[in-house]
């Protein structure tokens, strides 16, 4: 018997789930999207085998729906759900990025029989849009499921077998714990790379040279305040409670490290940098919640053709990258090219390839 998921919502991260799950055995995965010319792409780039113009009408056909929409989307979607025709063994979950509004939301579902089990896919890209869409994107990546109490442990084994053909790593967790978890590694950060970029606006007035010094560390540690300001309005917006407490006790760490600068002890000082070193370090290389690509950093001279060098022994090879850049280069000097890869895989033999073709000293940050 064949399964039908539908998947409402065909952007990166609702395109890449559908394209994953057509690896599932005796599925067929249909599509919607609000915008006629992504439900165009979709059927010219195969991101479904079929695209649906009335998701309404079609509901009734499916048995597992997934809204790959904003949360705001899917909220609004979730309250059309009550007046849907739908098959009373259907599962419904979402790929939001907040989930206590959600799962509240679920709860009203919940007392119609209708199961809705939250689902928040931890990956993304530096680009956007069904054409970004990829089967393999939260491979590795973990995909929480945030069920309401209660809730059947045959539905959630259903969704979890069906939704483990993305590779992602799945967990189950309480939506109120996901969200603060969320606020602290993926939401707050974004709240000061922008909060960064803003001081240095400022600063460039009264010093215009700032600017143009600002690569390096800063372009990196501020890549996520070029994000979807909308998308990011809506989030903050979702998760503000969690986040206002994250800024509180930002603002006791900074009010910690101005007593260390009034104190100039040098050892204290140096005891900070140290410890936030070491626990930097023993993070886990993995995709999470923040998009960080598989990064080589390669250390080459600057000289013309360089790049093109070094891009060509990847080709060599067969290794795909997905971006490149220069972090600082200068005459006489080595620079630090910034190669990203899709895997580790990738990465490892690309660290391999140039170590042995271009004899170039590479690392990982």
């Amino acid at each position: 018997m064949t399964r039908n998921v539908f998947v409402i919502g065909l952007g990166l991260i609702g395109g890449s789930v559908a394209l994953a799950l057509q690896k599932a055995p005796r599925t067929k995965v249909y599509g919607y999207d609000y915008h006629e010319q992504t439900r165009q792409l979709a059927s010219t780039l195969k991101v479904v085998h079929e695209v649906v113009e009335d998701p309404a009408e079609f509901a009734k056909e499916a048995d597992v729906i997934i809204f790959g929409t904003p949360v705001n989307v899917t909220l609004q979607f979730m309250e059309q759900l009550k007046s849907w025709e739908l098959k009373k063994s259907v599962i419904i979950t979402d790929t939001g990025s907040t989930k206590t509004q959600i799962m509240d939301k679920a709860k009203e579902l919940k007392e119609l029989g209708i199961t809705f089990i939250g689902g928040h896919p931890m990956a993304g890209s530096h680009k956007s849009g069904i054409t970004a869409a990829r089967p393999y994107l939260l491979e590795n990546a973990y995909y929480m499921l945030t069920p309401n109490e209660g809730e059947e442990i045959e539905k959630l084994a259903m969704l979890d077998n069906l939704l483990k053909f993305t590779l992602g790593k799945m967990v189950v967790v309480d939506a109120k714990i996901h969200d603060h978890m969320t606020a602290v590694v993926s939401h707050f950060p974004h709240i000061i790379a922008a909060s960064l970029v803003h001081q240095l606006n400022f600063e460039k007035k009264a010093y215009p040279m700032t600017s143009s010094l600002a690569a390096g560390g800063f372009r990196d540690i501020t890549r996520i305040a070029s994000s979807n300001p909308a998308l990011w309005r809506d989030i903050t917006l979702q998760n503000r409670k969690e986040l206002v407490g994250q800024l509180d006790t930002w603002l006791e760490e900074m009010n910690r490290v101005r007593q260390l600068l009034d104190n100039g002890d040098e050892n204290a000082i140096e005891a900070y940098f140290s410890d936030a070193r070491d626990v930097r370090d023993s993070l886990p290389i993995a995709n999470g919640a923040l998009y960080m690509p598989y990064d080589l950093y390669v250390d080459i001279p600057d000289y013309p053709g360089v790049i093109s060098e070094v891009t060509g022994f990847l080709a060599e090879d067969n290794i795909s990258i997905t971006n490149i850049r220069i972090v600082e280069t200068r005459v006489d000097v080595f620079g630090i090219l910034v190669i990203s890869f899709q895997t580790n895989e990738d990465r490892e033999r690309a660290a391999q390839c140039i170590a042995h073709k271009a004899k170039y000293d590479t690392y990982i940050s």
